[in-house]
């Protein structure tokens, strides 16, 4: 079982900056990937940022440039730092960390940005 425990959320004005925390219970080494995804109201779950054991990553093409995904090993936490914040980046933020055969979810932090 792995409890992953998220925070960091809230309200920015629009050009302002947040980081996303998620600290699991027990070493990130244990993880294939790590990642974030979000939810908009109305809107299906999409990825954000992953990071993989070997220390590759991807972003989503409308977060490129202002969201960098990064991991402490040695605090088993993983963040999202995100800058330049736009309206649209509203939404739900979920960080999520996949083991052989299953994935473990946050609970969520919400991200809204103000125009």
């Amino acid at each position: 079982q792995v409890q992953l425990v998220e925070s960091g959320g809230g309200l920015v004005q629009a050009g302002g900056s947040l980081r996303l925390s998620c600290t699991a219970s027990g070493s990130l080494s244990r993880f294939n990937v790590m990642g974030w995804y979000r939810q908009a109201p109305g809107k299906q779950r999409e990825l954000v940022a992953v990071t993989s054991s070997g220390g590759n990553t991807n972003t989503l093409d409308s977060v490129k440039g202002r969201f960098t995904i990064s991991r402490d090993n040695a605090k088993n936490t993983m963040y999202l730092q995100m800058n330049s914040l736009k309206p649209e980046d509203t939404a739900v933020y979920y960080c999520t960390v996949r083991l052989p055969g299953i994935d473990y979810w946050g609970q969520g932090t919400q991200v809204t940005v103000s125009s």
